[in-house]
């Protein structure tokens, strides 16, 4: 049983949306950016993306969450430094150790990457008007917490393996949590969000499957020792 109705679930975005009306094209800039860079793939566009993914998860923990969600459900402040966490670690493994990378190619798995980006960015809102009673009413993309999984979990998908498993926790947790809300507060536009929880088993599979390939394809592996003396 849930602590709110669905029509305070739904004000809460209407609260969100007219107090920070600026942000929703702001995050749409930044979106657009970060792709452009993972498609013309300059040196370091690592970095970038990474901050720009750290900046939305954070605000969404912080300001969504903590300033918002918080008013109508007390585990909103959980949820808040699950976010929030998410942002450092994205910090910590993309921009300052540099353990992600992107790549454009045409396997099955960059195209669901592709699919998913375009889903948060476009589709989610475009079901959400079809749905709601005002625009007023729709979580922000960039800004709420399922535009913002679906399109990290899109963007992971076009990132050259290994993704870090640290990456993927918090995004796997909230695409099972949030996605309820396509059952639980008939969100329709959540359904993809609840299913693409199985992007994270498909990403751990198809790095261990390029890292068999890798492996076979090398004499031997390079471990300390060898580093060390080169």
């Amino acid at each position: 049983m849930l602590p709110f109705t669905r029509d305070q679930f739904v004000a809460v975005f209407a609260h969100y949306n007219a107090a920070l009306a600026p942000v929703q094209w702001l995050a749409y800039a930044l979106a657009l950016a970060m792709i452009a860079l993972v498609l013309l793939g300059p040196r370091r566009a690592h970095g970038f993306v990474g901050a720009g993914l750290a900046a939305m998860w954070l605000w969404t923990g912080v300001v969504y969450h903590g300033m918002f969600f918080s008013s109508i459900n007390s585990a909103a402040f959980v949820f808040g430094a699950l976010f929030v966490l998410q942002a450092a670690v994205l910090v910590h493994s993309v921009v300052l150790r540099g353990r992600l990378s992107f790549a454009q190619s045409r396997t099955p798995s960059t195209w669901l990457g592709w699919m998913l980006i375009a889903y948060a960015g476009v589709a989610y809102p475009l079901i959400g008007l079809t749905l709601a009673r005002t625009s007023a009413e729709l979580p922000m993309f960039g800004g709420t917490p399922c535009p913002v999984t679906l399109f990290t979990l899109g963007l992971l998908l076009l990132a050259k393996a290994p993704v870090p498993r640290r990456l993927l926790l918090i995004p796997f947790v909230w695409s099972i949590v949030g996605g309820s809300a396509a059952l639980l507060l008939e969100v329709a536009q959540d359904w993809v969000l609840l299913l693409s929880a199985l992007v994270v088993p498909l990403i751990v599979l198809r790095d261990r499957s390029l890292l068999r390939s890798a492996c076979r394809g090398s004499p031997r592996a390079v471990g300390p020792s060898d580093s060390g003396t080169q």
